[in-house]
This record gives structure tokens, sequence and C-alpha cells, in this order.
């Protein structure tokens, strides 16, 4: 399984990655590399508040390629398969009310 290192440094950023409307919560890893639709990810992700990065698996449920018709970066968007330590949580504690927001973000 490929590990990706995910290193938010603002609530911002976090939040125009964060999707909360997969089932389990997931990420938009902004990235050249190409990867497949269902590939397994192991991501080490640091967010704003925390010293230590938080491990998930979690697999590819969009493509958005180099190029893409819209003007959103170029990677994957992420869905949670497994967060046994609560990243989805821990993001939506940290975004609070941004998440009620009509802020655009990098997904849906």
């Amino acid at each position: 399984m490929e590990e990706v290192a995910l290193n938010f440094n603002d609530g911002k950023e976090l939040y125009k990655c964060y999707m909360p409307f997969l089932k389990n919560g997931g990420l938009f890893i902004r990235s050249a590399r190409v990867f497949k639709m269902g590939q397994s990810l192991a991501l080490s992700v640091t967010l704003p508040d925390t010293l230590e990065p938080i491990v998930a698996t979690g697999k590819v449920a969009w493509v958005s390629p180099l190029g893409a018709q819209s003007s959103n970066p170029a990677g994957v968007g992420v869905a949670f398969i497994d967060d046994k330590h609560g990243l989805s949580d821990r993001i939506e504690k940290l975004l609070g009310g941004m998440l009620g927001s009509a802020e655009a973000t990098y997904t849906m």
C-alpha cells in the first residue's frame, strides 16, 4: 500500500481539502502523481494543532487530472476506510463552524 504524508499548517487549507460528504469523511490530496480509482493509500496526516501525524487508510474515490476543466488543482479524493484514530472527528472539531461555510473547496 502506498503511503502519502499530508501536512496542514492552517485550517483554511484543511477546509478546502476535507470531504465531509463521504460516509466516513475523506481528504483531497493535491498531487500531480497518477493514482487509480479504488487504489488503497496509507495516509499520515498532520493537522494544524498537532505535532504527531494521525494515520488512516483510504481508497481513491475520484481523480482530478492535470488540466481538468474546473479551476481545481490536480489530485485525488480519498475516502477514509479505516479511521480508528478518529481523524475525521478531529478534523470536524478543528473546522467547527467553517464546515457550514459557502467558501469554495477543492472538492464538490
